[in-house]
């Protein structure tokens, strides 16, 4: 069970604290509810950007970093088609500091037409790097786009491609930023040694006075159901022949999504999963096979992934994973495999929250989605699933209508 309370300043922004006494060190997490699903199809890529801008100057400050390593702390970011998440870990005694600079790069980022142009340079060049010039870097721009028609987990949280992020103006980025950078657009979470009652005072010291507008309300457009399989062949000189398939999925707030989640461990998690027992113990066809999901607010993905041997015919190899799904949709699964599931849920869980970094990031995601108390109640849901549960969302899910593939290698 995490200890923690909640605090809500007048502008709408949200305050999860965490104490934690066994550290000198307090870590800041500022997780705003803007990722690249909220970006126009035509200037994507925003999201990311401006994630890179936020680390630029501002009207008080050349370089966020450069303050933070003064006073002993580190930084990062990152951005998800859903959100955007910033944080801070910096000895308590300067934990003033990072409120300080999240009060500021909110405030008074300084958006020149210069700052931006190097960040898109920045931005192009990591795209290259990640997308364009490493084996199998496009996979996720085939996948999304392939499933998706109409919502906008159709690109990457980086954006469809390098002459769109170039096209976006100073005026995208301002509007963008202006938008979506809120106080009640925004939850913080502060864990660490530093108090409950300081840490509300210096929040509202920092961030009372900032206003909060309208609360914007997001309506992005659904995708439909899928009505027939979908189908790829994408050649590529990499090193081995894959297969790829995504099914359509509930969202990450649905009352299904743990039977799901576990539904990926039966079939992919670890030596004594059904993939591994039958096709790569089974076979000599496979090298890998995995199974994994989204985990996205709206609508996601369920991912199968298959590495195949040398040799290994598309067809065959696909076929040897109907075989797998096939059997688990005719025969489900056994108590043992969901109790044992649910218990590794439950003790990567608990591993992954253990430093007080880790919880201020947990307790963030699980307020925006649903409210902190989730970060306590999860694992009931878990523990609540039956085999029943399982093989209902495995018939839900693993549909062929419902099924997106890609042969992709050099034999594709």
């Amino acid at each position: 069970m995490i200890q923690f309370n909640k605090y809500t300043l007048n502008n709408g922004l949200r305050l999860i604290h965490h104490y934690n006494a066994a550290t000198s060190m307090v870590a800041l997490n500022l997780l705003y509810d803007v990722g690249s699903s909220d970006e126009d199809s035509s200037k994507t890529g925003l999201a990311h950007l401006l994630e890179h801008l936020m680390f630029s100057r501002t009207r008080h400050i050349t370089k966020f970093d450069d303050v933070m390593t003064r006073v002993g702390g580190t930084s990062n970011a990152w951005t998800s088609i859903d959100v955007t998440d910033y944080y801070e870990e910096l000895p308590a005694v300067n934990f003033e500091t990072a409120l300080w600079l999240e009060s500021e790069r909110l405030l008074n980022l300084d958006l020149t037409d210069e700052n931006i142009e190097i960040q898109k340079s920045v931005v192009i060049e990591e795209f290259k790097q990640r997308h364009l010039n490493q084996p199998y870097g496009n996979i996720m721009h085939l996948m999304h786009g392939m499933a998706y028609k109409k919502h906008p987990y159709q690109w990457p949280t980086i954006g469809k491609d390098v002459d769109t992020i170039k096209s976006l103006t100073r005026e995208d980025v301002v509007n963008f930023h202006q938008r979506h950078y809120a106080v009640n657009n925004a939850v913080m979470c502060v864990s660490g040694n530093v108090g409950f009652e300081d840490t509300v005072k210096l929040v509202e010291k920092w961030f009372g006075d900032i206003e909060g507008p309208p609360r914007r309300q997001r309506n992005l457009p659904q995708e439909p159901e899928q009505d027939r399989p979908r189908f790829m062949r994408h050649h590529s000189e990499v090193p081995n022949n894959m297969i790829y398939r995504t099914y359509h999925m509930c969202g990450r707030c649905a009352n299904d999504y743990q039977a799901t989640d576990l539904l990926s461990d039966v079939l992919g998690n670890g030596t004594s999963s059904r993939f591994h027992k039958n096709l790569i113990q089974g076979t000599d066809m496979f090298s890998e096979v995995s199974a994994s999901v989204l985990g996205s607010r709206d609508p996601g993905l369920f991912y199968v992934r298959a590495c195949l041997a040398p040799d290994v015919d598309f067809d065959k190899a696909n076929a040897a994973i109907d075989v797998v799904l096939n059997r688990l949709l005719d025969e489900g699964v056994s108590q043992h495999e969901v109790e044992k599931y649910v218990n590794k849920y439950i003790s990567n869980k608990l591993f992954d929250s253990v430093g007080y970094a880790e919880k201020a990031s947990l307790l963030s995601s699980h307020e925006l989605l649903w409210g902190a108390d989730g970060i306590n109640t999860e694992n009931d849901r878990y523990r609540m699933l039956s085999p029943t549960d399982i093989q209902r969302v495995a018939s839900q899910v693993l549909r062929a209508n419902n099924c997106s593939t890609i042969f992709y290698g050099p034999d594709a």
